[in-house]
């Protein structure tokens, strides 16, 4: 399959035809709907390849949870956030399809954000690299992923059919866990923990309220892998952003809570391997955004506007046949099929895929600018990101398209897990090349600066 036309790559900017001269105070409406999609049998879970069996119960349910924003010009922009690994862009391209139809929203008016729980279920086409599935768990996975894009065509909808008016907020804490995870070691980078590594511990909170101050939702940010509970751990859950939420919502009966994930993909939360350590992050986590609720936040009105788009971002040149032949007899299990893959694509299209196409978004609320990037985004580019575009700005990773890691340039000489490793996995020929950073970084300059003006 040609992966460069599942989503079309022309930038979509959705400025709705009104004179600038608007009211910046008009009435701003809210929805919000929930769904549980935990998984009513045993699944292969997400997120480790090295499990050996399918889940066994629950923790906690996982939720499928909407937030929908309406302007008064009736500018709709809808926030869905999953305690899944990630969604497939297949699927949020369907879902969005969908929602077209049914709902008269534009691609870039729905942002979809996974909180990347390692203890979800497998989604099909998700990682395909990752599994060993059998035929029976194959067709777990397809009935499971069937039924959530239902849930969450309707999610969309039911956010829609309740929007009233509220004020929003935002405002910024930080939480003390996140730690960058790549660890030199005898000359190479490995998965460990790395005090002096970069990280991005700020945690962003939006109030939404309705007009006579009642709490109706919060949503929050951080930037760290989730993944406290480690592979061995066969229960569903949502691990500390799942408890965080809870907790939040404990706190305030009768609002709902969204997680959404940052840039981390190269940290991890520290200590973890623990269940207890689970939930003492996820309370950490919401101590921090109960303390932004309680200080000074800033006040957002006005316009609501957002944009896709796509840029293609390279890769480097890929093994040749004759190598990936010689992989046959790795010891390493997951080479070998990779290889097998690779061999079999070569015999297929005499080639293999030198690019990607990679999605950007960038969402505008008042004076808050929100970016959802593709993929699993290491912390350089949300800080890259901070530093230049500057203002009220929220970056999130891990939004529209579970596609790959996404490394920084200045990774490539370092190698490891994300350069590297990762790729077998998300099913990629080999690394892509360093120049996907500025591809990347001066395309959503460019969708900023355009959603700002």
């Amino acid at each position: 399959m040609n992966l460069r036309f599942l989503v079309p790559l022309l930038v979509v900017i959705a400025f709705p035809q009104a004179s600038r001269s608007t009211d910046a105070a008009g009435t701003i409406k809210v929805g919000f709907a929930q769904d549980v999609i935990t998984p009513d049998k045993p699944m292969w879970m997400a997120g480790y390849a090295a499990r050996t069996k399918p889940s066994e119960g629950k923790l906690h349910d996982l939720h499928a949870k909407a937030m929908a924003i309406e302007d008064e010009r009736g500018y709709r922009f809808v926030l869905v956030t999953t305690d899944l690994l990630g969604l497939p862009r297949a699927l949020a391209s369907e879902i969005c399809e969908h929602a077209n139809k049914s709902y008269g929203l534009k691609r870039e008016q729905i942002l979809f954000n996974s909180s990347h729980t390692h203890t979800g279920p497998v989604l099909k086409g998700s990682l395909s690299g990752a599994y060993d599935l059998d035929a029976a768990q194959i067709e777990l996975a397809e009935d499971y992923t069937r039924q959530l894009k239902t849930k969450l065509i309707k999610l969309i909808g039911e956010a829609i059919r309740v929007l009233s008016p509220a004020r929003l907020s935002y405002g910024r804490g930080e939480a003390p866990f996140a730690m960058n995870r790549r660890q030199p070691k005898d000359g190479q980078i490995i998965n460990g923990v790395n005090p002096d590594g970069v990280v991005d511990r700020e945690v962003p909170v939006l109030r939404l309220e309705a007009p006579d101050g009642k709490l109706r939702g919060i949503v929050f940010g951080y930037a760290c892998h989730n993944t406290t509970l480690t592979g061995q751990f066969y229960e569903f859950s949502g691990d500390y952003a799942g408890f965080a939420q809870l907790a939040v919502e404990k706190a305030h009966p009768g609002a709902m809570a969204l997680f959404v994930t940052g840039c981390g993909a190269d940290v991890n939360p520290q200590p973890r391997g623990k269940l207890e350590l689970a939930r003492q992050h996820g309370e950490s986590l919401a101590t921090s955004v109960e303390q932004v609720l309680n200080g000074s936040m800033k006040p957002l009105s006005g316009r609501v506007r957002s944009a896709l788009g796509g840029v293609m971002i390279p890769l480097a040149t890929p093994p040749t046949r004759e190598e990936f032949q010689s992989r046959l007899n790795d010891p390493n299990v997951y080479k070998r099929r990779h290889a097998q893959r690779m061999l079999d694509r070569y015999a297929r299209d005499g080639k293999l895929l030198s690019e990607y196409p990679y999605t950007v978004q960038v969402v505008r609320i008042g004076d808050l600018t929100l970016i959802g990037l593709a993929g699993e985004v290491v912390t350089d580019y949300a800080l890259r990101l901070k530093r230049e575009l500057g203002g009220d700005l929220w970056v999130a990773g891990y939004s529209n398209d579970l596609c790959s890691y996404i490394p920084s340039a200045r990774m490539f000489k370092e190698g490891g897990y994300e350069v590297i490793e990762s790729q077998i996995y998300y099913d990629m020929p080999g690394p892509y090349d360093p120049a996907l950073e500025e591809k990347i970084i001066g395309k959503t300059r460019e969708m900023t600066r355009r959603v700002r003006r």
